[in-house]
């Protein structure tokens, strides 16, 4: 059962906006370990000679480092709005 928001969903919102970011880096994942999977089963199943399969994977695996580091580490979800200059 996905969660249920209280209010009406605004990007606004400090809540609503981390649990989106964590929703779309759960995505990211999801995405991210089908294609690999899927990749390296015909790799395997065809004995291809795909060198550029491990770069793929290892890539993918850096770019869901930093997403994840980001939502985790650096995103700013407090309620007052960042500064403009």
């Amino acid at each position: 059962m996905p969660p249920r928001w209280p209010t009406k969903p605004d990007r606004k919102d400090p809540a609503y906006r981390k649990i989106d970011d964590r929703m779309n880096f759960a995505v990211h994942v999801a995405i991210a370990a089908t294609i690999n999977s899927g990749l390296w089963f015909v790799h395997n199943l065809k004995a291809t000679n795909w060198e550029w399969l491990p770069w793929l994977t290892v890539s993918w695996i850096v770019v869901l480092s930093v997403h994840l580091l980001y939502i985790s580490a650096i995103a700013n979800y407090s309620d007052t709005p960042p500064k403009s200059t």
